[in-house]
């Protein structure tokens, strides 16, 4: 909670902070990212993506059994197969995808569609789940949905590969989260332990893929690019990256308040969008730009109208909200207020 622990001030400094390093590693993430891809010109996203888990893997191992930043969470071994095996995989598709549709389209581009993923959780729960959402919930998705339909219409740089992935990188974000709520139930996961167990898991997914399909690639590059050392740093730099965003996830959730959260969350693509434009000059229409702000504050509105319904339901703990088909209507999507997007 901000405020807690030493004050009012120290605790929205702390918050600060919190969000400022988790902006910094966010963004520095998507860049060198981007970078690897554009710059380096290493187009592998599985072999970038491989590289991401091994480091997670190992950066996880560190700060739980070294640094003791976070005790482990106790998984049973058939549940590592039941419930963590199916979560790693649609994990490792949600990174796999997010990094293809990154080498395809700009920055600005897929932060904007990755936006779209509070109206996919919905949709999802409501076709395939058969929940039922208040309308206000539905009103809230509105201009994401038109935000979208308007950025990607106006898009300049436009790849239907790339924008494809980018969407079924929100598909496969929005079924971690649904099925998070069934298979981890009884676990609960910080994003540190998340990491621990998830992506051992998803190294060993990736691992022969990358090799299969981008194996020949990786090498004939190996031996064809200037300046290897400073590429290799920068590419396993990225791994280390990745791995240092997870952590200061961690580290903002317990710094923020929910609603500070969801606001600073949608700033941070605001913060992307404008520096990958400092760096890589990809052109941006008038439309476009409009678009992709329509977008984010849909989602700010989105998270807002969350957690008003969720404080009515607080308040009113001794309405049924299980036990009728009407309270179905009560229920709030499956995007938690505070969600460890790993």
């Amino acid at each position: 909670m901000e405020g807690g622990g030493g004050g009012g001030g120290l605790g929205t400094m702390r918050a600060v902070l919190a969000i400022l390093q988790w902006w910094g590693f966010n963004v520095t993430v998507i860049i060198t990212n981007k970078w690897i891809f554009q710059k380096l010109d290493f187009k592998f996203p599985l072999t970038v993506s491989c590289v991401h888990f091994i480091c997670s893997s190992i950066g996880a191992y560190i700060a739980i059994h070294v640094l003791k930043a976070k005790p482990l969470i106790q998984v049973e071994p058939e549940d590592r197969w039941r419930r963590i095996f199916p979560m790693s995989f649609v994990f490792c598709m949600n990174i796999v995808l997010g990094n293809i549709s990154l080498r395809y389209i700009p920055v600005s581009f897929m932060q904007t569609i990755k936006s779209f993923t509070p109206a996919t959780t919905v949709i999802l729960q409501w076709l395939v789940w058969s929940k039922h959402f208040e309308w206000r919930i539905w009103a809230s998705l509105v201009p994401i949905v038109g935000g979208i339909l308007l950025t990607s219409m106006t898009e300049l740089s436009f790849n239907m590969f790339g924008f494809c992935a980018a969407m079924v990188g929100c598909l496969a974000t929005s079924t971690k989260t649904i099925l998070a709520e069934s298979l981890l139930h009884g676990y609960k996961f910080d994003s540190i332990n998340t990491v621990y167990y998830m992506a051992p898991f998803a190294t060993m997914i990736l691992a022969l893929p990358a090799m299969l399909l981008e194996g020949g690639g990786v090498i004939d590059w190996f031996y064809t690019h200037d300046s290897i050392v400073s590429a290799l740093v920068i590419i396993l730099g990225s791994g280390v990256l990745a791995f240092c965003l997870n952590f200061s996830i961690f580290y903002v959730i317990h710094s923020t308040t929910a609603v500070t959260f969801n606001v600073a969350g949608n700033l941070k693509v605001a913060v992307a969008v404008l520096v990958s434009w400092l760096i890589f000059r990809n052109p941006i229409s008038p439309m476009n730009a409009i678009g992709c702000a329509i977008t984010l504050v849909g989602c700010t509105f989105y998270g807002y109208v969350r957690h008003l319904i969720s404080q009515q339901q607080a308040a009113a703990p001794g309405s049924p909200r299980t036990n009728s088909p009407r309270s179905r209507v009560e229920m709030l999507p499956l995007v938690g207020e505070k969600q460890d997007k790993v």
